[in-house]
């Protein structure tokens, strides 16, 4: 049995990972899919204050109450920078991360510098409230604002992930616009250290390529 820890991107909820866990818990893997702080059912904490160092500890106090050892981080778009941080801080409870069409920042990068012009317009268009950034109209209908200092605030690592057992990125190919990740997407694939896979569908690879996602997330827990 494997443990996933499934970290949500922007504006969405750990709900936008249940098709997904109920295949791989099928599969008899264990299967942990946390809300961050200030979005989704979690909107009422949203605050000035909450911001990538947040989300950082809302996972790592996860791993600890659910007494994780090993688990297979799985973070979807800005997921992509918690499930870093995570991994550098407490790398002897991860096995292998798998970022799905997501932010793989190095220390000091942030989800300002690593995005488009266009995704940086869209965070700078914040609520009434000056540091909620509302959800795109093609979002989930449950999705709320993301806390804007997360995407902000640069990421602080002390080591590098080459002790895991698998670094796995998923591209999708489908974006309307120009792709925030195509750089990072460039960038791994020519690194022999990482795993590669580029998927027919949008970014929500969730929904739109279901059965791909599981076969790749199930080929990471084979040991």
């Amino acid at each position: 049995m494997t443990t996933f820890v499934l970290v949500p991107g922007a504006c969405h909820g750990g709900w936008c990972f249940d098709d997904l866990a109920a295949a791989l818990r099928k599969q008899g893997h264990r299967v942990l899919a946390p809300t961050l702080t200030g979005v989704a059912e979690r909107a009422h904490l949203l605050h000035a204050g909450v911001n990538l160092e947040t989300h950082i500890s809302d996972v790592l106090a996860e791993l600890a109450a659910h007494r994780v050892s090993d688990a297979v981080l799985v973070g979807h778009s800005y997921g992509g920078m918690v499930i870093t941080a995570v991994a550098d801080r407490a790398a002897g409870q991860i096995d292998s991360l798998v970022f799905l069409d997501a932010f793989v920042p190095r220390d000091g990068e942030s989800c300002w510098t690593l995005t488009t012009d266009e995704q940086r317009r869209w965070y700078t268009a914040v609520d009434a409230s000056g540091y909620g950034v509302p959800p795109l109209p093609f979002f989930d209908e449950r999705a709320t604002a993301h806390p804007l200092a997360s995407l902000m605030q640069p990421v602080r690592l002390e080591g590098d992930l080459s002790g895991l057992r698998r670094r796995e990125f998923v591209y999708a190919q489908r974006w309307p616009t120009e792709s925030p990740f195509a750089p990072t997407f460039e960038r791994l694939r020519a690194d022999p250290a990482w795993r590669t896979h580029s998927l027919d569908g949008a970014h929500n690879l969730m929904r739109d390529n279901h059965d791909d996602l599981v076969r790749i997330l199930l080929e990471v827990a084979r040991r």
